[in-house]
Order: structure tokens, then sequence, then C-alpha cells
């Protein structure tokens, strides 16, 4: 009895870990469809972060985030974090930022684990927002 025990919390275990929004991410464009980096969401204390670990356009491998502000101006995009201080709420990942590094704006974040397992990431201004779908690496 004890080892079927075992083995369903391990069972549970497993598939809430497949469910997981951390490890490494293919972000794809929303607008063009095609792969743009690959971003690693990480858990630092009780916060999630994600950080720039490859860059899909060759050309771009050493490119700086030069529209970004304060201590990201002119930092590498290749090791940047881009999501920040995002709090497990639910299902959803709230309350933190993202920043774009094309543009060097600041939104408001949002993610979530769609049904397929992909993560739904949305930044936003108010009542205005983009939402991205990111594919697991």
């Amino acid at each position: 009895m004890k080892n079927l025990i075992l083995l369903f919390a391990l069972i549970i275990s497993c598939s809430v870990n497949a469910q997981s929004i951390l490890g490494k991410w293919k972000t794809i464009d929303d607008e063009t469809g095609k792969e743009k980096s690959h971003v690693e969401i990480y858990k630092q204390g009780d916060k999630y972060f994600g950080k720039v670990i490859g860059i899909a356009n060759p050309k771009k491998q050493n490119a700086l985030c030069t529209d970004c502000t304060g201590d990201n101006k002119g930092k590498k995009v290749l090791g940047l974090v881009i999501v920040n201080n995002l709090e497990k709420d639910g299902d959803e990942f709230s309350d933190g930022t993202i920043l774009d590094p094309n543009n060097g704006k600041v939104y408001d974040c949002s993610i979530w684990l769609d049904e397929s397992g992909d993560l739904q990431v949305r930044g936003y201004i108010a009542f205005f927002f983009r939402t991205q779908t990111w594919k697991k690496l």
C-alpha cells in the first residue's frame, strides 16, 4: 500500500512538473510567426524571471539594447533579463514586467500555460496588450 501511495505521489509530481513554466522556451514573433530567441524562465525566491539565452538570427548575436534605459542601456540582448518579478497567482503568473529589447519599452506582464502546454506571454499597458506564444525547448 505504501508503494502504491508513493507511486501515485510521484505521478502527480511528474505531471505538475511537466506543466511548469520553468525551463527554456523558444519565443515566436506574434507578427511574423518566426522564431526570435530562447528564454530561460527561472525562479528566484518567490518570484519568476526570464533571461535571453539564445538569439535565432545569427546577425543579431551581438545586438545591444540601445533603446533601453537605466541599467539595461547598451547591454547585450543575449544574457539580458527581460521578464522580471512575476508572482504566481493560481494558474497565472502576473504583477511583473517584460522588456522588449527591440524598442527598450517595459510593459506589465502576465504569463500562463495554455491547454497544449505552450506559454502565453502577454505584455500590456492599461487595456492595450500583445500576446506571444512561446514553445518549450
